[in-house]
C-alpha cells in the first residue's frame, strides 16, 4: 500500500513455502513469495464450498442466511429499484437473492463454478479468473460489493482499479475484510481464526485499506466495525485455537457441511465438547465484539466508499463516520 520494500516475517505456514510477511511501514500483511494462480486454486478443494448452495449445518446455515438478509437493507440504502449491483466473488449468491427480492438487477463474478452452485437463478453470474476478464462495460454499475473477497485476490490493487472503471460516477463500493489491526487479531496472533492461511493472500489493517481506496480515487463514506456473522465466532474459534486442545479451526470444521454428507472427523466426545464451547462462549464473544466495535477495532470491518464525479448514492454527504 505504501510502496515500501521492507517487511518482517510473521508467520510460517505448515506444508507450503510462502510465509506471511508484514510491511514495516503500513502494516499490510501478504504471502511472500506470492503463490501463482494455479497454486492458489489448489487452496480451494471442492469440499471447501460445501453442499451445492449450502455451506454449513442446517441451524448455522439458517442463521447465516438470516444475518445475510438483514444487511441487504444496508446494501440497498438509497438505491432505486432496478439499480445494477455487482457482487465480486459472489459465491452462492446469498446476498444477491435478497437484492433481487428488492428489485435490483443482480450480477456476480466468481473464479470457480463450484463456488456458485445453488446460486439464485435471477443472478447473472460470470466465471472469470480476474474481474477485468469478466468484460463488464464502463460505468455500468450503481454499486459493487467485495465482501470478504479482497484478501483472497492475487492483485487487489488491479481489482479495485477495475471497479473504478465499471462503477458509475457517484456509485458506491462496499468492501469487507478481516481487520489485521484489530484487538482480536493482535490477541489471537497465529491462533487468529480470520488469518485463514494460505487462502488469505493479503491481510489489511484498516488504515492500509483506506489508504488504498484513497489512492485509487474513492471517497470514504463510512466504516463499520460490527459483524454478527463474523466477529463473535472469531473470538470463540481463536480462543480454541490458542488452547491447542482441539485441531485448528475444529469448531468451524464441525459446523461446515461436507459434500459427501459425512460427519466431522472427530469422536463423539470432541463434538460434544466443541458444541459446549460454542454455547458457553457465545455471550462473552458477543460482548467482546460489541466492545471492539465501540473501540473502532472490530475483528472484521466493512467500509463504504464512492466513486467521485457524481451524486452520492448513499443519501448523505461523504463525511466520514463510524459505527
Amino acid at each position: 500500500m505504501c510502496q515500501s520494500r521492507e517487511a518482517l516475517p510473521r508467520f510460517e505456514i505448515e506444508g507450503i513455502a510462502p510465509k506471511l510477511v508484514v510491511c514495516v511501514v503500513c502494516g499490510l500483511g501478504r504471502l511472500e513469495p506470492m503463490p501463482g494462480l494455479d497454486e492458489i486454486q489448489r487452496f480451494y478443494p471442492h469440499e471447501y464450498y460445501g453442499e451445492p448452495g449450502t455451506k454449513f449445518q442446517p441451524l448455522v446455515e439458517g442463521l447465516v442466511r438470516w444475518a445475510g438478509q438483514r444487511h441487504v437493507s444496508f446494501l440497498t440504502r438509497s438505491l432505486p429499484p432496478g439499480a445494477r449491483v455487482l457482487d465480486v466473488g459472489c459465491g452462492r449468491g446469498v446476498v444477491l437473492g435478497g437484492l433481487a427480492d428488492r428489485g435490483m438487477q443482480v450480477h456476480g463474478v466468481e473464479i470457480s463454478a463450484d463456488a456458485m452452485q445453488g446460486a439464485d437463478p435471477r443472478a447473472e453470474i460470470r466465471i472469470a479468473p480476474r474481474l477485468a476478464e469478466a468484460d463488464y462495460a464502463a460505468d455500468g454499475f450503481d454499486e459493487v460489493l467485495i465482501w470478504h473477497v479482497l484478501e483472497h485476490l492475487h492483485d487487489p490493487h488491479r481489482t479495485l482499479q477495475e471497479v473504478q472503471r465499471i462503477l458509475r460516477p457517484g456509485g458506491r463500493l462496499v468492501v469487507a475484510v478481516p481487520n489485521f489491526s484489530s484487538i482480536q487479531a493482535r490477541l489471537g496472533g497465529a491462533a487468529w481464526f480470520h488469518l485463514d492461511l494460505p487462502r488469505h493472500l493479503y491481510h489489511f489493517p484498516l488504515s492500509a485499506l483506506k489508504r488504498l481506496l484513497g489512492d485509487l480515487g474513492f471517497e470514504l463514506v463510512s466504516e463499520h466495525h460490527f459483524s454478527l456473522r463474523q466477529n463473535p465466532f472469531g473470538w470463540i474459534q481463536s480462543a480454541l485455537n490458542a488452547l491447542g486442545v482441539f485441531p485448528r479451526n475444529a469448531l468451524y470444521t464441525l459446523l461446515h457441511r461436507r459434500g459427501d454428507g459425512s460427519p466431522a472427523p472427530f469422536g463423539a466426545g470432541t463434538r460434544l465438547a466443541l458444541r459446549a464451547c460454542l454455547l458457553l462462549g457465545a455471550l462473552p464473544a458477543l460482548a467482546a465484539s460489541m466492545l471492539g466495535a465501540l473501540l473502532r477495532s472490530g475483528a472484521t470491518v466493512h467500509v463504504v466508499a464512492r466513486k467521485t464525479g457524481g451524486d452520492s448514492v448513499v443519501g448523505q454527504p461523504p463525511a466520514q463516520r463510524s459505527t
